[in-house]
């Protein structure tokens, strides 16, 4: 009898506790599951697209006798996600499930009258990174365009804003630099889930999509991907670990808009490293320290590319390190990188020309007051009242408190 308590307390003790939220597929498949039952289904995904077991939600659907999963539609870095950035996603058909896979990511950037032939519901289950310049954001608003186009109901399965969701920052991107890693008017980092996203898309840019969020149970605004108890899967080969995300804005806008600055991209750190050939990697570190950014702290480091920019080069630089994900700023960090950059190697940091800065950014402002060797501080001081509408308009869509 005391044997078989011992055990029972040994297997409790060593089987993972829930995570605290539960997953829009999941909530989709045990109690929305009207959705899509008896309907030809349509699949936007990647391999990001898992339920709270890692299983892909293509396999769940595909596998559930109450589905008929029809098509399937790939975003950048394919279906399976092993495809580089920038690689044009080709239509195919998925080896797991035999279904046939319309490419989402090249000429085509969302599904056409042929591709929804046979859908009677299209379903978005991809999970952001929390950043408006990665493409996922930008292709769940052309297919919310194609589905108010062709008359097909969207379901959006709700996924966690890994950054969290009570912060938003930088410039919103100006109208007239809006692209695909700027598509629809928010600052760089929004601070919603993709369905709160799909959301204020459909009431702000007035798509008329018939639109339904599947609302995830457990998640607060408060929480980033550490709290969430959920285990990361890479979105893109850039992404690897859940940290990857904050990396990526605060990196990312810095290597994003240079010429000669390398942001990890090649190494076994994508996006936790920023160096350069000309840049003291103790100094470096020292400025940034002297920054105190919140949550954020930084080593210096010596690094070689494999591939990327300076491929096989040594470069100098910092390890940036996330201590607190709740307090750390993406946008505040990468001002702060590139303040410091300019101050202490002037001439020597190449930034890209304006329009390709203004893409990037959503406004040309930015390097120009870089230039000027503005503070982070005062850069940020110049989208403050644009910030404040934006979280305004913003407040209309959220779904979680």
């Amino acid at each position: 009898m005391l044997l078989a308590l011992a055990a029972l307390l040994l297997a409790s003790l060593v089987q993972p506790a829930p995570a605290p939220v539960t997953l829009g597929v999941d909530v989709l498949l045990t109690e929305r599951a009207e959705l899509v039952a008896g309907k030809r289904v349509g699949l936007v995904t990647n391999a990001s697209g898992v339920d709270g077991q890692l299983v892909a939600t293509a396999d769940r659907l595909h596998r559930d006798p109450r589905v008929t999963l029809a098509r399937l539609f790939a975003p950048e870095h394919g279906l399976r996600g092993a495809l580089p950035a920038g690689r044009r996603v080709a239509d195919e058909r998925d080896p797991a499930t035999g279904v046939p896979v319309t490419g989402l990511f090249g000429k085509r950037r969302r599904p056409d009258a042929a591709s929804l032939k046979g859908v009677d519901v299209l379903v978005f289950d991809i999970q952001d990174v929390g950043s408006r310049t990665y493409t996922f954001v930008s292709t769940l608003g052309e297919v919310m365009k194609s589905c108010a186009q062709f008359g097909v109901p969207l379901v959006v399965l709700d996924r966690p804003n890994p950054l969290g969701g009570l912060v938003f920052e930088g410039p919103v991107v100006r109208p007239e630099h809006r692209s695909f890693i700027g598509w629809g008017p928010l600052p760089v980092t929004h601070g919603m889930t993709v369905g709160e996203l799909a959301r204020f898309y459909n009431g702000e840019l007035g798509l008329g999509c018939d639109l339904e969020v599947v609302v995830m149970k457990g998640w607060r605004r408060a929480m980033t991907w550490r709290d969430t108890g959920l285990h990361w899967v890479p979105t893109s080969p850039g992404i690897p670990v859940a940290d990857s995300p904050f990396h990526y804005v605060a990196t990312g806008m810095v290597g994003g808009i240079s010429k000669n600055v390398n942001e990890g991209v090649g190494t076994t750190l994508p996006f936790a490293l920023v160096g350069a050939t000309f840049v003291d990697a103790a100094a470096f570190a020292d400025a940034l320290a002297e920054a105190r950014l919140p949550g954020a702290a930084f080593r210096p480091t010596t690094f070689v590319p494999y591939y990327h920019r300076f491929a096989k080069q040594t470069l100098h630089g910092v390890q940036l390190v996330v201590t607190d994900p709740l307090a750390f700023r993406p946008i505040r960090t990468a001002l702060t990188l590139l303040t410091t950059l300019e101050r202490l190697y002037p001439g020597q940091h190449a930034l890209r020309a304006d329009a390709a800065v203004a893409r990037v950014w959503g406004t040309p402002e930015v390097l120009a007051a870089v230039r000027r060797g503005r503070s982070a501080g005062e850069i940020e001081a110049g989208w403050r009242d644009e910030l404040a509408a934006f979280g305004e308009r913003r407040a209309r869509y959220l779904l979680y408190p």
